[in-house]
């Protein structure tokens, strides 16, 4: 019954002409089977028929976007309730169970930067669901191939689902044209999917990274489809205070050991004052013949060195 419901089989029983002609054969398809004609549907999220989803679809494709209001399922259209369709009754605190609404705040820093050495990328280890640490060994640098990393801040499901559909469309791509993709090329399919499913709720703010016949590419992201190339970009909750030391140290000409050593210690000062970042600090470096793990360590391991080495304020 499940593999019925997968496919699109309608209820009635499946009655398809066995001596009718090629187009008898292709009505009973779309009558019976619709989703064997859109196979697309079999990559949509389960939620694609729910009316009130389907209505901020819809309303984000409108030529009159209009301003959104809170609501059960963190904003509505504004308009009259009836041209959504029905609305489950909510209680005051926002929800349907009468229970306290909870607001799950994401937590993490991640952080990656280009130098003439390739691209440095640095991210912590800790998840959390609003003021509760769910993990300290999360990894938030995926490895799509080679050649190319992506981060993780958001969603952990958004970000690894995602960044694993990247990676296969990027492996097609090779299969196809005989030669590695671009990191441009890769961070724009990323950028399109995510588009394509604005305002269905995706948390996602990913660094995509590598290198390709340019040389070293980093860029940005997030859940709406925006897309940025940059040399330096941080995210996630401990993002200012990592930015706060890279741009006192941030050069291009720095050696691979000061460029590892600088988004090492970004990340650890992030852990130490955001309470959202922590567990174990990951480097990784991309160079021209593919990206290399560099250390993998605690961060509670760091503190005395760090600590003994503060910046001084200059008067």
């Amino acid at each position: 019954m499940a593999l019925e419901s997968l496919c699109g089989f309608k209820s009635g029983g499946l009655l398809f002409s066995k001596f009718g002609n090629l187009s008898e054969t292709e009505d009973d398809i779309d009558a019976h089977t619709p989703n064997m004609k859109d196979n697309m549907k079999l990559m949509m999220p389960p939620a694609l028929d729910i009316p009130e989803l389907e209505s901020f679809k819809l309303d984000y494709l409108s030529p009159f976007h209009s301003a959104k209001a809170p609501g059960p399922f963190g904003f509505i259209p504004s308009g009259p309730i009836s041209s959504y369709g029905p609305r489950p009754a909510t209680s005051s605190a926002g929800n349907n169970s009468g229970a306290p609404a909870l607001h799950m705040a994401h937590g993490t820093t991640t952080l990656a930067f280009k130098f003439n050495g390739g691209v440095i990328i640095a991210v912590d280890s800790r998840a959390t669901g609003g003021m509760f640490i769910g993990s300290q060994e999360v990894k938030k640098i995926i490895e799509i191939n080679e050649f190319l990393l992506g981060t993780m801040a958001g969603g952990a499901a958004d970000c690894v689902y995602w960044e694993r559909v990247l990676s296969k469309h990027c492996r097609l791509y090779e299969l196809k044209n005989r030669e590695r993709i671009s990191v441009a090329a890769a961070s724009k399919i990323l950028s399109n999917i995510a588009y394509q499913y604005k305002g269905y709720g995706l948390s996602m703010g990913v660094m995509i990274a590598g290198w390709d016949k340019r040389g070293p590419g980093l860029y940005y992201v997030d859940d709406d489809g925006r897309r940025a190339a940059g040399k330096l970009f941080s995210v996630g909750s401990g993002a200012t205070y990592a930015l706060g030391v890279l741009d006192a140290g941030y050069r291009e000409d720095l050696s691979d050991l000061e460029a590892q050593e600088l988004g090492r210690r970004a990340i650890f000062h992030a852990t130490h004052r955001d309470a959202a970042s922590g567990g174990v600090i990951r480097v990784y470096h991309v160079k021209e013949n593919g990206w290399q793990k560099i250390s993998e360590v605690d961060s509670d391991e760091y503190y005395d060195n760090y600590s003994q080495h503060k910046m001084a304020i200059k008067p």
